[in-house]
């Protein structure tokens, strides 16, 4: 998966349609208004700018100064850690969680928030993603795995996802992710 794009689908989700026109509307001198009344969704506004290269995953400049403007610092706040998480991750290497990670999303559901507990995640970060993600448990999935993989860095090993997991009960879960 693109990060970039990636990020730009979480960040879709969470906008409101009120939010999404605003932005739009902002856009008409870079995009044309026939072209931006093809956009039905956020992810097809966002895959606009991408295609206009207006937004890469050097250059968030529009990204940020949008969601400024429609007053989202949550989201705002999320890109900025993207692009600091960017400096740090060089892009030849794959990493060896993507694939767990995954598997992770898309068997355990409900269970997530007692899987991050055996990881180690306290309860104020697992409520802080729910809230930020109202009602997208694979999203808040997503996102509680890498608040775990960013806080261990190197030290997040693909076999205490395991461990973990087998902790739960989730064994099927756990056979997926080591095959």
């Amino acid at each position: 998966l693109d990060p970039l794009r990636s990020l730009l689908h979480s960040i879709s989700s969470c906008l409101v349609d009120k939010e999404l026109s605003g932005m739009m509307f902002l856009c008409r001198d870079k995009i044309g208004k026939r072209k931006l009344e093809e956009a039905q969704s956020g992810q097809e506004f966002f895959n606009i700018l991408i295609e206009r290269q207006e937004i890469t995953k050097d250059n968030l400049e529009l990204l940020k100064k949008l969601l400024q403007h429609i007053k989202r610092h949550d989201l705002l706040s999320e890109v900025v850690q993207f692009e600091e998480g960017q400096l740090h991750a060089p892009d030849d290497q794959p990493d060896e969680h993507e694939k767990p990670v995954a598997v992770i999303c898309d068997c355990v559901g409900r269970e997530w928030k007692r899987l991050m507990r055996e990881l180690g995640m306290s309860d104020v970060k697992l409520d802080r993603i729910e809230e930020r993600y109202p009602r997208q448990l694979y999203e808040q999935l997503v996102q509680a795995l890498r608040e775990w993989q960013k806080g261990k860095g190197k030290d997040a090993k693909v076999a205490d996802l395991i461990q973990a997991l087998q902790r739960c009960n989730l064994n099927l879960v756990a056979d997926r992710v080591k095959d």
